[in-house]
C-alpha cells in the first residue's frame, strides 16, 4: 500500500511540475507624466460571467505576473485611485506568454480628451510585423463592399481591374479571418463581401508555414490582407444578385451567396458575362500550374517541364486583350469542430470562357553597326478553355503541443487556340526583306494533382520543435496541332527571291512528378535566440516529347520531320540541409543563416542517344535584422541569395519553326545561375496627423544568368539560344505617403518610384548591353462627406528611357501620363450620379508614330430602394466617347516593341441589383 502511495505521489508531482500553463505578465504607469504606479489593483476576470479568477497588486516598479494560468477567455482589470479602469480582454492557450510591457492609465480628469486620442489610435496600429486598420474608423456607404474598404485605407490603392498595392508592393493574398477563401481568389472577397462585416483589416507578410511555425524567416513572404469579421456577423447569410442587359449583346449577370454559422462558412457564387469579369483572377498563374517567372526554379522545388511558348499558344487567361464570354460559378465550405481542434475546408471552381479578337504590333530591331530593321505583325485569334479546379485542407490539433495538416489541390484543363498571323519584315531604309502568313491551331489538355502533408511538433522544452513536410507534384499535358506558314523572300532590286513554306500537324506531352521531404527541428539558446536546422530531399522527374509531321503522299501527316522533333529527359536529386540563428528582442530582430545543396541533373536527348550527367553545389544565404522604433514605425533590412537551375525549355536541344522569323533554340550545357536580392522597408505613422510614410527599395544582380544570344540574318530571321551570362542587375525604389489636411477634409496621398534595369545579351555575336530605366511620380486626392459626395483625383507621369550599347548614339525617351477623375454624388430621392474619367497620355516616337491618347469616360445613374437601400437600378454608359484601346510598350533587350489590340469599348447597360442578408437573428433585408 505504500509503495503504491508513493507512486501516485511521483506520478502527481511529475505531472505538475511538466504541466504546461499559461503566463500574464506586465507594467503600469502614468499616461500623463509616464511614472511607474505601484500597488495598482490588476484582477484576471472570466470573460463569461465577470467572476475573479486570480487577483494581484503592482510592485515599487509597477509589475506584476500572473503565472500557472488555465486556457480560456479572460478580462485583465487595473484600477488605482484617481485613474480610469483599464480593461483588456485576453485569450490564453495553454501556453501562452502574455507579456503588456507599458500599459498607460488615465486621470479620470483627462478621460474625455485621451477618449478621443484613443480613437485615433485604434485607426491604424502596428504589431510587430502587423498592421492593423480599425475598419469602424473609415465611413463606408450602405452596401459598399471590401474593396471599397480598402481604398479609403492609407498605404493601400486598388487599381480598375481589383489589383491591390500596399506600401508599394503587389498583395498576392486575401484572407477571410486568417483562412482562404475561393482557394484565395482575392476579387470574390473584396467584390463581393460587405464593408460592415469587417471589424479589422490586417496587413503583412505571410511567412511560408515552416517560417510561421519555427519563427524564422526563410524568405518566401507574401503581402497578405486577412479580413478579420465582426462576430455578430458571423450568423445568418448575406449574398448579392445582379441582372444586367445592355447594347451590342452586352450583358453582366452574377451572383453570389454566403451562410455563415459560428465556424461554419457556406458560399457558392456564379457569373455569366462578357464584359470582362470571370471572377478567377490575380493567382491563376501562380497557383494551377503555370511556370514561374522566366523559366526558372529553385534547385529543391519542381522542375520547370518548360512549354513552347506560342506553340502552346493562348495561357487561358483574360488579361484585358479580345472579347471575352464567360461562364463559371464555385463552391465554398470551411467548418472547425471540437473546439477548433479539427478543421476542414475546400473549393470548387469551373470556367468557360471563349475570347476573339485582333492585335498588332511594331518591333524595332537594333544591331551593331548602326544597323535598324523593323518587324510589323497583325494577328486574329479565337480561343476557348474549360478549367475545373478543386481544392481541400484537413487540419487536426493532436494536442496542445502537435498538428497534422493536408492539403490537396488539383484541377483539368482543356483548351483550344486558333490563330492568324500576317507580318512584314522591313529594312532600315524601308525596303520589303520578307512577308509571312501563318495558322495556327492547337488543342491540349492538361491534368494537375498535387498534395502537402505537414506534421509539427512543440516539444517539452519552450521554443523546441520538429516538423515534417512531405509534398507531391504531378503534371501532365497532351496537346495536337496543325501549323500552316508561308513566306516570301525578297530582293533588293525588288521581286520574290525565294518561298518557303511548312505545312505540318505537331503532337507533344509533356510529364512532371516531383516529391519532396523536409524536416526542420529548432533548438532555444536563450528565451530571445534559438538555432534552427533542416534537411530536405527532392526528387523531380520529368518528360517531353514534340513530333512534327509533314504531308505524305495521300494527305496524311505522317512524315516526321526530325529537324523540329524531340523527347527529352531532365531528372533533378537535390539533398538539401542548412543553420539559421534568430533572435527577437523587444525591439530589434535578427536572423541569419545559410542552406546549402547538392543537385545532380541526368538530361537525356533520346533522339540523339545523348545523355548528361551534371553535379552542382548550391548556395541559399538569408540575412534580416528589424528594428522597431515604436508601435507605429519600424525599420527592415534583407538579404536573400537564391540557386535557379534552368527549365526544361531552356535545356532542350529543339528547334521551334512555329515561327519561322523567330526561331528559338535551346542549350542543354546552361548552368545554375545565382542571385543576390537586397530590401529595405520603412513604415511610419503618425497617428495625431493622420501622416503615413512607406519606403521600399530593392537592388538584386545575378551571375550566370540565363540569357539570350540572337541573330538576324539578311533575310530577316532571327535564331535566339540560350546562354550563361553576367551583368544582369535591377534596381527599384517605392514611396508612398499620405496625410489629412483636415480644414478642407481631404486625404492626400503621394508617390515616387524609380526602376533600374540592366540586361546583357548577345546580338550578332557582339556583347549588348542595354540600360533602361523607368520613373514616375503622382499625386492623388479623395474627399467624402457621407451620403454627400465622394470625390477622388489622381494624376501620374511616368518617363521611361533606354539605351543599348550597340547603338550608342540611339536612345528611347518618351513619356506617359495618366489622369483620373471620380465624382459620386448623391441626389434627392435615393439618386445618385457616379462617373469617372480616365485619361491616359502616350507621347509619340519616332518609331510609334501612331496617336495613342485615350480618354475614358464612364457614367452612371442608379436609385436605391428598400429597407437600407437593398435594392438597386442602375443606368451605366462605359466609355462615352468610343475612344478605348488596347495597348503596351516596352523595350526588351536590344529591341523596342509596342502592341495595341482589341478590348471592350462604348456599351450601355440597364441593371438590377439586389442586396440582402439575415445577420446575427435579425430580420431578413
Amino acid at each position: 500500500m505504500k509503495k503504491l502511495l508513493a507512486f501516485i505521489f511521483c506520478l502527481t508531482v511529475y505531472s505538475t511540475s511538466h504541466a504546461q500553463h499559461a503566463k500574464i505578465s506586465g507594467h503600469v504607469s502614468d499616461t500623463l507624466n509616464h511614472v511607474k504606479l505601484p500597488n495598482t489593483v490588476v484582477a484576471l476576470l472570466h470573460a463569461k460571467d465577470s467572476v475573479l479568477y486570480k487577483f494581484a497588486r503592482t510592485s515599487e516598479t509597477g509589475a506584476f505576473a500572473f503565472d500557472n494560468l488555465q486556457a480560456g477567455k479572460y478580462l485583465l482589470m487595473l484600477t488605482y485611485p484617481a485613474f480610469a479602469d483599464y480593461v483588456e480582454p485576453v485569450t490564453l492557450s495553454d501556453t501562452s506568454v502574455v507579456r503588456f510591457d507599458n500599459i498607460m492609465l488615465t486621470l479620470r480628469s483627462r478621460l474625455l480628451q485621451e477618449v478621443v486620442v484613443q480613437q485615433k489610435i485604434a485607426a491604424i496600429k502596428m504589431k510587430g510585423d502587423t498592421t492593423e486598420f480599425n475598419a469602424g474608423s473609415y465611413q463606408t456607404q450602405p452596401n459598399a463592399n471590401v474593396e471599397d474598404l480598402l481604398k479609403k485605407l492609407p498605404g493601400i490603392q486598388v487599381d480598375n481591374k481589383g489589383q491591390i498595392t500596399a506600401q508599394g508592393i503587389k498583395v498576392k493574398k486575401v484572407l477571410v479571418d486568417g483562412e482562404e477563401f475561393f482557394g484565395d481568389d482575392p476579387t470574390l472577397v473584396t467584390k463581393n463581401l460587405k464593408a460592415d462585416m469587417v471589424d479589422k483589416v490586417q496587413l503583412y507578410d505571410k511567412k511560408s508555414e515552416q517560417a510561421a511555425f519555427t519563427g524564422v524567416d526563410d524568405g518566401q513572404a507574401s503581402k497578405t490582407l486577412n479580413l478579420k469579421l465582426k462576430e455578430d456577423k458571423k450568423r445568418g447569410y448575406f449574398g448579392k444578385v445582379e441582372l444586367g442587359a445592355g447594347t451590342n449583346g452586352f450583358h453582366d449577370n452574377q451572383a453570389m451567396v454566403n451562410l455563415f454559422k459560428k465556424k461554419l462558412k457556406v458560399a457558392a457564387y456564379a457569373i455569366v458575362s462578357n464584359t470582362g469579369k470571370t471572377g478567377l483572377d490575380w493567382q491563376e498563374a501562380d497557383k494551377y500550374g503555370q511556370s514561374q517567372a522566366d523559366g526558372y526554379v529553385s534547385a529543391d522545388s519542381e522542375i520547370d517541364i518548360g512549354e513552347d511558348r506560342e506553340f502552346s499558344g493562348w495561357d487561358g487567361r483574360y488579361t484585358g486583350r479580345g472579347y471575352p464570354l464567360v461562364q463559371t460559378g464555385g463552391l465554398h465550405f470551411n467548418n472547425k469542430w471540437n473546439q477548433d481542434k479539427v478543421s476542414a475546408g475546400g473549393n470548387y471552381k469551373f470556367m468557360k470562357l471563349y475570347m476573339d479578337g485582333s492585335s498588332s504590333t511594331i518591333t524595332r530591331n537594333l544591331l551593331p553597326n548602326n544597323v535598324t530593321n523593323y518587324r510589323t505583325q497583325k494577328e486574329h485569334f479565337n480561343n476557348s478553355v474549360l478549367r475545373n479546379r478543386i481544392d481541400g485542407r484537413y487540419e487536426i490539433q493532436i494536442d496542445s503541443s502537435s498538428s497534422i495538416r493536408l492539403d490537396v489541390n488539383g484541377g483539368l484543363n482543356h483548351k483550344k487556340t486558333n490563330s492568324s498571323f500576317s507580318s512584314e519584315f522591313l529594312d532600315g531604309d524601308s525596303s520589303l526583306v520578307n512577308q509571312n502568313n501563318r495558322r495556327l491551331s492547337i488543342a491540349d489538355d492538361t491534368r494537375q494533382l498535387n498534395s502537402n502533408l505537414l506534421w509539427r511538433k512543440k516539444l517539452k522544452k519552450k521554443g523546441r520543435t520538429i516538423s515534417v513536410n512531405l509534398a507531391e507534384n504531378y503534371t501532365l499535358s497532351d496537346g495536337d496541332g496543325m501549323l500552316h506558314s508561308f513566306t516570301e523572300y525578297f530582293k533588293k532590286s525588288g521581286g520574290v527571291d525565294s518561298s518557303y513554306l511548312t505545312d505540318q500537324r505537331k503532337t507533344f506531352r509533356t510529364e512532371n512528378a516531383n516529391a519532396s521531404a523536409n524536416a526542420t527541428y529548432t533548438e532555444p539558446l536563450s528565451p530571445m535566440s534559438s538555432l534552427v536546422a533542416n534537411y530536405g530531399l527532392s526528387i523531380s522527374n520529368a518528360r517531353s516529347y514534340r513530333n512534327s509531321f509533314n504531308a505524305g503522299g495521300d494527305g496524311k501527316y505522317d512524315k516526321m520531320d526530325s529537324a523540329f522533333s524531340n523527347s527529352y529527359e531532365f531528372n533533378i536529386r537535390t539533398h538539401k540541409a542548412g543553420l539559421s540563428y534568430v533572435y527577437n528582442g523587444k525591439k530589434v530582430r535578427i536572423q541569419a543563416g545559410n542552406n546549402v545543396g547538392f543537385t545532380s541533373f541526368l538530361q537525356d536527348d533520346l533522339y540523339q542517344h545523348r545523355k548528361m550527367d551534371r553535379s552542382f553545389v548550391n548556395w541559399f544565404p538569408a540575412a534580416s535584422f528589424r528594428y522597431t522604433f515604436s508601435q507605429q514605425r519600424r525599420l527592415s533590412i534583407g538579404y536573400n541569395g537564391d540557386t535557379r537551375q534552368p527549365g526544361m525549355s531552356q535545356l532542350q536541344p529543339l528547334r521551334s519553326n512555329e515561327d519561322d522569323q523567330d526561331v528559338r533554340i535551346g542549350n542543354p550545357g546552361l548552368k545554375p545561375s545565382f542571385s543576390n536580392r537586397f530590401h529595405l522597408s520603412y513604415n511610419d505613422f503618425q497617428i495625431m496627423s493622420e501622416r503615413s510614410v512607406w519606403l521600399s527599395m530593392q537592388y538584386s544582380n545575378t551571375n550566370n544568368d540565363i540569357g539570350e544570344a540572337s541573330s538576324i540574318d539578311d533575310k530577316g530571321k532571327r535564331t535566339t539560344r540560350f546562354i550563361n551570362i553576367d551583368g544582369n542587375e535591377t534596381a527599384g525604389v517605392n514611396l508612398n505617403m499620405g496625410w489629412k489636411v483636415k480644414p478642407l477634409n481631404i486625404t492626400l496621398g503621394y508617390s515616387l518610384r524609380g526602376n533600374y534595369n540592366r540586361n546583357v545579351n548577345l546580338v550578332n555575336d557582339q556583347p549588348n548591353t542595354t540600360k533602361s530605366l523607368d520613373g514616375g511620380m503622382g499625386i492623388d486626392m479623395f474627399s467624402i462627406k457621407e451620403k454627400k459626395y465622394e470625390h477622388y483625383m489622381s494624376v501620374e507621369a511616368t518617363y521611361n528611357t533606354s539605351k543599348s550599347s550597340v547603338q550608342q548614339g540611339l536612345r528611347t525617351n518618351y513619356w506617359m501620363y495618366n489622369v483620373r477623375v471620380a465624382e459620386n454624388v448623391y441626389l434627392p430621392l435615393k439618386f445618385q450620379l457616379q462617373t469617372d474619367v480616365v485619361c491616359n497620355f502616350r507621347q509619340k516616337t519616332d518609331v510609334f508614330t501612331d496617336n495613342n491618347n485615350v480618354i475614358q469616360w464612364n457614367a452612371s445613374l442608379l436609385k436605391k430602394f428598400g429597407k437600407k437601400d437593398a435594392l438597386e437600378v442602375r443606368a451605366t454608359v462605359r466609355d462615352i466617347l468610343n475612344q478605348n484601346i488596347g495597348f503596351n510598350r516596352g523595350v526588351s533587350s536590344n529591341f523596342i516593341t509596342q502592341n495595341t489590340y482589341s478590348t471592350i469599348s462604348r456599351y450601355g447597360m440597364l441593371s438590377v441589383v439586389w442586396n440582402f442578408s439575415k445577420a446575427g437573428g435579425g430580420a431578413k433585408e
